[in-house]
C-alpha cells in the first residue's frame, strides 16, 4: 500500500509540473461533449471525454498486468 500512495503522489506531482500544456490538449472540447451555456446557468458534461480517458485507462492497466 505504501507504493501505491508514493506513486499516485508521484503521478499528481508530474500532472502539477506539466499543467500548463496538459490545459492545452483538446481533451474536455471534444466532439459529443454536452455544453449547455444559458444566461445564469453553464452545464457542462464530457460524455466523450470520459469514454476517451476510461479506455486510455483501461488499456494502460492491460498493459500493465501482463
Amino acid at each position: 500500500m505504501n507504493k501505491t500512495l508514493i506513486a499516485i503522489g508521484i503521478v499528481i506531482a508530474v500532472i502539477g509540473v506539466f499543467w500548463p500544456w496538459i490545459v492545452r490538449l483538446p481533451v474536455g472540447r471534444l466532439p459529443g461533449d454536452i455544453i449547455i451555456d444559458r444566461p445564469g446557468l453553464k452545464v457542462y458534461i464530457p460524455v466523450t471525454t470520459m469514454i476517451v480517458i476510461s479506455v486510455v485507462i483501461s488499456v494502460v492497466f492491460w498493459i500493465l498486468r501482463k
